[in-house]
């Protein structure tokens, strides 16, 4: 899940810390084993050349340091060597960095001299040489960090008040009073209120735009309907005239046909103009007896050719939806399916969880397939199939009812198109 721009803000900080953190520590660290060596060779080496200088000013008896952090031991040339630990007896002049200490063996003359010191003491002392620095720099970091992430907190809160503003939006009706300048926080910058001023005169505009466009499709179906009558109660009149010669009845069908047509195209701008308003009524209602409604519809569209229609499937479904929806799809399916099939056989498939309308047309390629849901989009525009809204009208509706739909289609063997009733807050199938 994408996350909002504070927690971002947050992680970047965290990280930001931890990684310095790590940098810092590590940084101390190495100082810390550099340091050790440098310190106790310097003191080694100090200790060492004041007592030689001590000698060399007379005091020839002098006994190398021994305290509880330094030991030392001094052996002359030829001497016997049963005086020094077994560990410190092999080493040449040098330093050596022994398990438990550190040794500096200096020889000047005929005297050796064997310094030892503990290693426990000189971690500890290098731990306290750079521990404060370190320690300094990261309260540094956590405190720096926190105060330039305070800011920009509050930097990006206006940001933040708007996203969720417009989350809360309504998309058929958003509110552009929410950004007015009173409701914005009072740190907001300038940048914060040209974009809520932006955001707001786009919602004005889409606001408008959505009831000018409900509006006209409302108005202009309502206005179209009245004609329609008109014409389809005088064409169902001269069809019943027995006088009327053959070749005013194949017009008379024709306009019949582009009739039904319209009224489908009239009803499905109906539901679509309902988008944000009240929605069609719900009733229980078998799809079967749609679907057998529809078939009878369709047959006038094949007259006079060899295409087969029929109702597969032995499924019962019963929807609790708009039965007037799923006529105006399925009508748009078995439509489309009469132009693009010359023969062969067109079925509709009643399944538990959907119908199918499947013929063996002309069928469609993939590159046609990924513009079949355009509008006004036509694989063939010399054929007269339409204009190019019904499958466009079909899956608008069934996004609008959660029922969705699914095409697979091939070349020259036909298409199968499915409504599934997917959403299950507004249909249930039942076996009867």
């Amino acid at each position: 899940m994408p996350q909002g721009l504070p927690r971002k803000l947050r992680f970047a900080f965290v990280m930001q810390v931890l990684m310095a953190s790590a940098v810092i520590i590590a940084g101390g660290w190495v100082a810390v084993e550099v340091a050790k060596y440098q310190i106790a060779r310097v003191a080694l080496q100090e200790e060492a050349d004041y007592y030689y200088a001590m000698r060399a000013a007379g005091d020839v008896d002098r006994e190398p340091p021994d305290e509880a952090r330094l030991r030392g031991y001094a052996i002359t040339s030829g001497g016997s060597a049963a005086a020094l630990p077994l560990a410190l007896r092999s080493l040449e002049p040098g330093l050596h960095q022994l398990a438990d200490q550190l040794v500096l063996v200096d020889e000047r003359g005929d005297l050796r001299l064997y310094l030892a010191y503990p290693r426990a003491i000189m971690d500890m002392r290098s731990l306290q040489v750079v521990a404060a620095p370190v320690l300094l720099a990261l309260l540094a970091l956590f405190a720096s960090t926190w105060f330039t992430y305070r800011n920009a907190r509050r930097m990006v809160a206006p940001l933040d008040w708007l996203a969720r503003q417009v989350r809360d939006w309504d998309p058929m009706e958003p509110d552009p009073t929410a950004l007015g300048p009173d409701r914005l926080p009072a740190d907001a910058g300038i940048e914060a209120r040209q974009l809520a001023g932006a955001l707001q005169r786009m919602a004005e505009r889409m606001r408008a735009f959505v009831r000018r466009e409900r509006d006209f499709t409302r108005d202009a179906s309502h206005e179209l309907r009245t004609p329609l009558t008109v014409i389809r109660v005088a064409s169902d009149l001269l069809h019943n005239d027995p006088d009327l010669p053959e070749r005013a009845q194949r017009s008379l069908a024709r306009i019949q046909l582009a009739g039904r047509d319209m009224e489908a195209v009239i009803d499905s701008f109906l539901i679509l103009a309902r988008e944000g308003g009240i929605e069609p009524q719900r009733e229980e209602f078998a799809v079967r007896d749609v679907v057998a409604e529809e078939i009878e519809h369709v047959r006038p569209l094949l007259a006079g050719r060899p295409v087969e229609l029929a109702v597969v499937g032995t499924a019962e479904p019963v929807l609790h939806a708009s039965p007037r929806v799923f006529a105006v799809m399925l009508r748009n399916l078995l439509s489309n399916a009469s132009t693009f099939t010359e023969r062969g056989r067109i079925e509709v498939r009643i399944e538990p969880d959907r119908v199918a309308v499947a013929d063996t047309g002309i069928g469609m390629s993939a590159d046609v397939l990924q513009r079949v849901f355009d509008p006004f989009y036509r694989a063939e525009p010399d054929r007269n199939s339409g204009k190019g809204m019904g499958l466009s009208i079909v899956r608008r509706l069934g996004e609008r009812f959660g029922w969705p739909i699914g095409i697979e289609s091939t070349p020259g063997q036909g298409t199968v198109v499915s409504i599934r009733f997917g959403d299950m807050s507004t249909a249930y199938t039942a076996m009867r």
